[in-house]
C-alpha cells in the first residue's frame, strides 16, 4: 500500500515537472527531463545520505514506467487542453505531501534520530522541486521564498513521527501525515498565507544613512 502511495506522489511530481516545462516554453524532451528531475531527485538524495544501495529507482521498472507514462500523457493533454492556472500548485502539493511522508518513513526504518528523520523527510519532499525550478530558470526556487512549503513538509514529518511513537500503523500514519502536508500547503495557497519576510533595514525618521 505504501508503494502505491509513493507511486501517486511520483506521478504528481512527474506531472508538475511537465507543467513547469510547459510554462517555461520547453520542448517535449525538456518536459521529460523535468518530469524525472522532479520525481526522483528527492529520493535519490535521501538514499545517498542513508547509504542505501542500489538507488531505489534503478531497480523499480514500475516507477520509471509511471514517470514516462504520466509525463507523455500530461504533454498530450496540454496539446489540446489548457489546465487551470493553479494546476501546477495542486499537483505539486500532492507530490510534496506523499513523498515527504515516504521519506520520513524510510528514515525511521533506517534508524535515524527524530531530528534526522525530519531533515531527510523535508529534503526528500523539496529537492525535486528546487532542481525543477532551477532548470526552469525560476530563481530563487519556491523553497527559498516566503511560501509555506518546506514548513508544510516539516509539519507532516513531525506528524508521522508522533503517530509512529503512538503505535499507529504505517499506512494510516502516512495517509494522515500526507493529508496534513497537503492541507497546509493548499490552505496557504488559497488563503494567500506567507512566511514573514525580513524587513529591509531603513534609517529611522530624522536619522541620516551613514553608508
Amino acid at each position: 500500500m505504501l508503494h502505491v502511495l509513493y507511486l501517486v506522489g511520483v506521478a504528481a511530481f512527474a506531472a508538475s515537472g511537465v507543467l513547469a516545462a510547459y510554462r517555461a516554453n520547453m520542448d517535449p524532451f525538456g518536459g521529460l527531463v523535468l518530469a524525472f528531475a522532479a520525481s526522483i531527485s528527492g529520493g535519490t538524495l535521501r538514499d545517498l545520505i542513508l547509504n542505501r544501495q542500489p538507488l531505489y529507482w534503478t531497480h523499480d521498472w514500475v516507477l520509471l514506467t509511471v514517470i514516462i507514462c504520466v509525463g507523455v500523457g500530461t504533454m498530450a493533454y496540454l496539446r489540446f487542453w489548457t489546465l487551470p492556472r493553479k494546476s501546477l500548485l495542486v499537483v505539486d502539493a500532492i507530490g510534496l505531501s506523499v513523498v515527504t511522508v515516504i521519506g520520513a518513513r524510510a528514515a525511521i526504518e533506517a534508524g535515524a534520530t527524530p531530528l534526522a528523520v525530519i531533515i531527510l523527510a523535508v529534503l526528500t519532499g523539496v529537492a525535486g522541486e528546487v532542481i525543477r525550478d532551477v532548470l526552469c530558470g525560476e530563481f530563487p526556487p519556491l523553497l527559498l521564498r516566503e511560501d509555506v512549503y518546506a514548513i508544510a513538509a516539516m509539519a507532516g514529518a513531525c506528524c508521522l513521527l508522533l503517530l509512529h511513537q503512538l503505535g499507529v500503523g504505517a499506512t494510516p500514519a502516512a495517509a494522515i501525515s500526507a493529508g496534513v502536508v497537503f492541507a497546509l500547503r493548499m490552505g496557504a495557497v488559497y488563503l494567500g498565507l506567507h512566511l514573514p519576510r525580513p524587513q529591509q533595514l531603513r534609517p529611522r525618521p530624522g536619522q541620516k544613512d551613514t553608508d
